[in-house]
């Protein structure tokens, strides 16, 4: 069991908001280059535009590519929630509200159970959880993937920002 208060739904969710805009940005970078990788298979001819105007309609109306966009946009944000949950329990916006996942022992969740934590939050709604668990305060994916989120000090804190280094 952690030494921790259990974090409630407000602090969650300010620092899904900081998460949130860092996971757009690298959303908006992958499909950049994948928009580049679509264009390249074009010039090369492996691909054709089949009569669209833009590549982005072909993408929109061609299954295999639309998959392939839903699954590049998924992918990115559960890369970056489960590597940050597994290597220090804190992504951005968890360190500035001064939250951690953890295991129930206290522990750093696995790379596996860090992404499919992510996956089960569906998107943070999971969080709406919290508003009425009010005994154990934990959210929709810290029940199914056995984790919680703790308030850390600010010693434990900045401990947990400075073992990175």
């Amino acid at each position: 069991m952690s030494k921790f208060p259990r974090a409630g739904f407000f602090r969650r969710l300010a620092s899904l908001v900081y998460d949130g805009l860092v996971v757009i940005a690298f959303a908006m970078l992958s499909i950049a280059l994948y928009l580049f990788a679509i264009e390249a298979c074009i010039a090369f001819g492996w691909l054709s535009l089949n009569g669209f105007k833009e590549i982005s309609i072909l993408i929109q109306d061609t299954p295999l590519l639309y998959t392939l966009r839903l699954i590049l946009i998924v992918g990115v944000s559960v890369l970056f929630f489960g590597y940050f949950w597994s290597r220090s329990g804190q992504t951005i916006g968890m360190r500035a509200w001064r939250i951690q996942v953890q295991t129930l022992d206290g522990q750093l969740p696995s790379f596996t159970q860090a992404s499919l934590r992510s996956l089960c939050s569906l998107l943070g709604l999971g969080n709406l959880v919290v508003l009425v668990d009010f005994k154990h305060q934990r959210a929709l994916q810290d029940w199914l993937t056995g984790t919680q989120v703790v308030v850390l000090s600010k010693e434990e804190n900045r401990r947990v920002y400075q073992s990175l280094d």
